[in-house]
């Protein structure tokens, strides 16, 4: 199993915290329980977000995610796009991150950044995207940050760049939610655009046992699965769990109920690994 998108330092966003505790432990401490936690789920390869606000020789923000990276077999990072930074030095600075090797896809966090997709910020990255062959995720729907700006974070405006963008291949995280619909449409509609299932859900492991959580969870269940069969996009969705926001194995077992047997292989593994080139375990 491959979890695209997991966190293993804080974002930094603003208005957001840490995310969750276990994101402000030492690096040894955090590789510790997400090794635990990928061996109790079956989970071989897992791609990690960096964060925010990093120093100038860190442009992605990914020195601390590759730091708990070597700690962990199967972890890879993920770099942040900046829309501010964006000067020739900067821009140079991160196709040299990208020409190591050691950064698997860009992401974008709209609604917490106050910019819209189509942002003239983001059309480097996005070029550097296509020539690294670099897929570019952005953060869509719900946050966690009451200063974020919902508007931002729709995912239908993420169209516009999939179609003047037509050499990137773009991830919706979290499918949108609540927007679920409407990011199946994208999905639908443009064939270089792919959703993450990441982030639907959240709490510790018992909460995905509590009595008064069943109703909502099945809803949701429910809902993901009108989303994928709207799509017809099987090859197009990918797992994650946006841990530690949920745990990994309940939350793997919660997307199960939602996406058809004849298609697990595919959402759980295949897409991943060919959207991200993981090669083989």
């Amino acid at each position: 199993m491959i979890d695209a998108h997991l966190h293993v330092v804080p974002p930094r966003l603003p208005g957001a915290g840490s995310l969750h505790p276990i994101l402000n432990q030492p690096a040894e401490t955090i590789a510790e329980e997400l090794r635990g936690e990928m061996h109790a789920a079956g989970v071989t390869h897992a791609l990690a977000m960096g964060q925010l606000g990093a120093p100038a020789d860190d442009p992605l923000g990914v020195a601390t995610t590759l730091q708990i990276a070597r700690l962990v077999p199967g972890l890879h990072a993920i770099g942040i796009a900046d829309p501010t930074r964006t000067d020739a030095d900067d821009l140079k600075r991160v196709a040299d991150a990208l020409a190591s090797g050691q950064v698997r896809a860009l992401k974008a966090y709209l609604g917490y950044l106050h910019f819209g997709p189509d942002h003239a910020g983001y059309v480097p990255y996005f070029e550097l995207a296509a020539r690294f062959r670099m897929p570019f995720i952005f953060h869509t729907g719900d946050t966690y940050s009451p200063r974020a700006k919902l508007r931002y974070a729709h995912p239908l405006p993420v169209d516009d760049v999939a179609v003047d963008h037509p050499n990137v291949r773009f991830v919706l995280a979290h499918l949108g939610h609540p927007w679920l619909t409407d990011a199946a449409e994208v999905v639908y509609k443009n064939v270089n655009v792919w959703a993450d299932l990441s982030g639907l859900a959240v709490g510790d492991a018992a909460s995905f046992g509590e009595e008064e959580r069943q109703e909502m969870l099945l809803e949701t269940a429910a809902a993901v699965s009108r989303a994928f069969r709207y799509s017809e996009r099987p090859n197009r969705f990918l797992y994650g769990s946006d841990w530690p926001l949920a745990p990994m194995k309940e939350y793997s077992a919660f997307i199960q109920s939602a996406i058809p047997e004849l298609f697990r292989e595919q959402v759980f593994e295949e897409n991943a690994r060919a959207l991200f080139r993981l090669g083989t375990v």
